[in-house]
Order: C-alpha cells, then sequence, then structure tokens
C-alpha cells in the first residue's frame, strides 16, 4: 500500500474501535482535538503494530489534526530520520499534555540527540517546548540517572525555575523530570534539598509546593 492507502485503512481501524465515553470524557477534560476517536491506547499500539515503521507515514499522520493518528505518528516513525529540526517542528505543534506525554515517551527519549535537544527545549519560552524539554528529561534519568556536573547544575536552575514560576504543565513536568533526579542517589536528593531549603517558611503557593515535594521525595 501507499502512503494514501496506508492513511485510510489506518483511519478505518481507528473507526472500527472508537470509544464514544472515553472521547466524551476527554472533550470534558479539555482535550480538544478536531476528531477524537477515544480509542485506547493498547488499541492504539495493537494498530501501530500492523505498519512496519515508515518516516512518511509517521509525518502524514501527524499532520492530521486526530488523537489517534498524532499517537500513531509518534510510534511509527523511524529513530534514523527523525531529524534534530523536525523534532522542534514537532514540539512547537504539540497540542496538549496527554500528546506531549506519549511522544516523549514513544519517540524522543530514543533520539540519540535527546540529552542535549532536551536542555535547549527546557530554556525556550513556548509551554510545551518547556514540556516537552522536562519531560524527555525525566525519561532520560529514568534510563540513566546521572548527568555531567554542568548540564546537572543547568538543568537543576531552570527545574527549579520553572518549578516556581512556570505555567501549570510546565511545573509539573519540572516537578517530575526533579523528582526521579533524586529517585536515582542520596546525593542528589540532598543537592537538591539544599536548593530549596530557604523556601520552608514561604508562603507562596508554588515555593511550598516545591518545598513539599523535595521534602516528601527525600524521606523515601
Amino acid at each position: 500500500m501507499d502512503i494514501k492507502e496506508q492513511l485510510k485503512d489506518i483511519k478505518t481501524q481507528l473507526r472500527l474501535s472508537m470509544n464514544g465515553v472515553v472521547s466524551h470524557s476527554m472533550r470534558e477534560k479539555g482535550l480538544n482535538y478536531k476528531l477524537n476517536f477515544g480509542v485506547e491506547l493498547p488499541r492504539i499500539k495493537v494498530i501501530a503494530g500492523m505498519y512496519e515503521k515508515n518516516h512518511e507515514l509517521a509525518q502524514t499522520l501527524w499532520k492530521e489534526n486526530i488523537r489517534e493518528c498524532k499517537i500513531l505518528a509518534g510510534l511509527l516513525q523511524p529513530i534514523d530520520t527523525f531529524y534534530p529540526e523536525i523534532a522542534d517542528i514537532w514540539v512547537e505543534n504539540m497540542p496538549n499534555m496527554e500528546i506531549a506525554e506519549l511522544t516523549c515517551m514513544n519517540l524522543f527519549q530514543h533520539l540519540p540527540y535527546a540529552p542535549a535537544k532536551s536542555f535547549h527545549w527546557i530554556a525556550a519560552e513556548e509551554e510545551y517546548t518547556q514540556v516537552c524539554g522536562f519531560l524527555t528529561i525525566a525519561r532520560l534519568l529514568m534510563k540513566k540517572g546521572e548527568m555531567d556536573d554542568r548540564p546537572t547544575d543547568e538543568f537543576l536552575d531552570q527545574a527549579i525555575c520553572a518549578a516556581l514560576s512556570g505555567s501549570y504543565h510546565v511545573r509539573n513536568a519540572s516537578l517530575l523530570a526533579l523528582r526521579r533526579y533524586m529517585q536515582h542517589d542520596t546525593s542528589h536528593a540532598f543537592r537538591v534539598c539544599r536548593l530549596v531549603e530557604g523556601l520552608a517558611d514561604s508562603t507562596v503557593e508554588a515555593e511550598q509546593i516545591l518545598y513539599n515535594m523535595v521534602k516528601d521525595e527525600s524521606i523515601e
């Protein structure tokens, strides 16, 4: 099948698997798409398994303003043809947290340039660019745990700044990355504790949330 036929076949599979209850629930939670079949993730992975990874197909799927197509794009995109400039384009057009989380998990964390690119993303101004940066770093920390000293300093500075002043989604993504960093080693946890100890008596909500997260994580 050519790309056009594959896309048509995928949409047929999605329609056959659609779940109106899930789709309605997502709309109520603010996850708005031009089209949302409400197909659950295990089924989407089964559909992805029916096709070979293909750059052109993945790029075509990503351009569709359809929830399931964007998820499938991350699953079907080959790593070796997903160049940094394409990653930036995807991040710039990231529609919501669900797609950000799944694309970071299914694709971004596996990119050979993920460590360097994620640091560029967390330093950006755009909300979902920062979100993808922190989520990718969180994934990388789960796999490797360690960073070089200089990137660690930069990461901690950016993450704490984002946790205190970023948007809701950016704060949550940065807190997740900080948590993954702390979980790897007690020295990491101690280092973050030292950075936020001055917030112990703060009455600012964002500062309280950060301090309490660090405190709770250091006790576990």
